[in-house]
């Protein structure tokens, strides 16, 4: 049976792994595409210049077709971040396509009895969302080591992860985006990438958005398939009880000959417009320069006016 159906009798009885203090661990592994080893030097350096000890997973630069190795490599790079007691935050290398391959095979026992911070995005959601229905327990979307040395990327990327981890306060501010459904909503931060959401719906991975506030971003899609998966969470009940919904970047969306009609953000607002929660776009998170560390499973106020939006997290109690 795979182990993350199986009922952990262990339960979380801290709601964030607890933050990092200079000269800890931090490991790095590739849970889903092959990565090479220039392009994770510049992350091993900055982690060094913050203070931290990088590790690297032992098969990280491994390659399996498109993967970091195969299924049993990944999942043994894994397992041996969750079981080392010295780790104190699981850094995820790269997306692509490869997380959902190797959750079910994953053990979480020593996991659950020392909990840590397991960062990054797009299509590391499969782990925030298994994290958040499963356990309980907060993790971290931001950028991840393949953007480090990216001259594309904002720096201030980097700075919010650390500020993350280790504990210090994070408030956000954007300009306000016209399409925005203004309020002020205080609730449970949830979500990630909506193509992996979509993916997991009808699984034990589903998200619970009742009384939360729902983030997503996405790239590369075409418009018609952002309506079909927007329709598809609304049809399935994710939005009925949302406090509010935050989204972040919708990049590089592709359109067919004959065009859909709306840009991404008018068919997120189609579906949420009367929903009578606050909705706002234009989050500096996602497959865009900025991608700013959002802690999810972290309560959030958020605050959506006609000239910004701010976003603030409070990450103890």
């Amino acid at each position: 049976m795979a182990r993350f159906l199986i009922d952990y009798q262990i339960c979380i009885m801290q709601k964030f792994p607890d933050f990092l203090v200079p000269g800890q661990k931090i490991g790095i592994v590739s849970p889903a595409r092959k990565i090479s080893k220039t392009e994770i030097e510049p992350a091993l350096e900055e982690i060094k210049k913050r203070g931290f000890i990088p590790v690297l997973g032992k098969n990280i630069f491994s390659e399996f077709h498109q993967f970091a190795g195969t299924d049993n490599e990944r999942t043994a790079d894994f397992q041996d971040m969750l079981n080392n007691t010295e780790i104190k935050a699981i850094l995820c290398a790269r997306g692509g396509y490869g997380s959902v391959r190797i959750i079910e095979r994953l053990d979480f026992s020593k996991f659950l009895k020392s909990p840590k911070w397991i960062c990054g995005y797009s299509d590391i959601t499969v782990f925030h969302s298994f994290m958040h229905q499963q356990f309980g327990c907060s993790t971290i979307h931001c950028t991840m080591p393949v953007h480090f040395g990216d001259p594309q990327y904002d720096a201030k990327s980097i700075d919010t992860l650390f500020d993350a981890l280790t504990g210090r306060q994070i408030k956000y501010q954007w300009d306000s985006n016209p399409l925005n459904k203004n309020g002020k909503a205080s609730g449970i931060l949830v979500g990630g990438n909506l193509s992996i959401l979509y993916s997991l719906r009808g699984t034990r991975m589903d998200l619970n958005t009742a009384g939360k506030i729902l983030f997503f971003e996405d790239l590369d899609e075409y418009l018609y398939h952002i309506d079909r998966m927007v329709y598809n969470i609304r049809l399935g009940g994710m939005l009925d009880s949302v406090k509010a919904i935050v989204v972040g970047s919708l990049s590089d969306m592709k359109d067919n000959t004959i065009p859909y009609g709306k840009t991404a953000p008018e068919i997120v607002l189609e579906h949420t417009e009367n929903l009578g929660v606050p909705v706002c776009f234009g989050a500096p998170a996602g497959h865009q320069k900025s991608n700013y560390a959002f802690i999810l499973g972290a309560k959030v106020n958020l605050e959506v006016s006609s000239e910004k939006v701010n976003l603030g997290f409070q990450t103890f109690g």
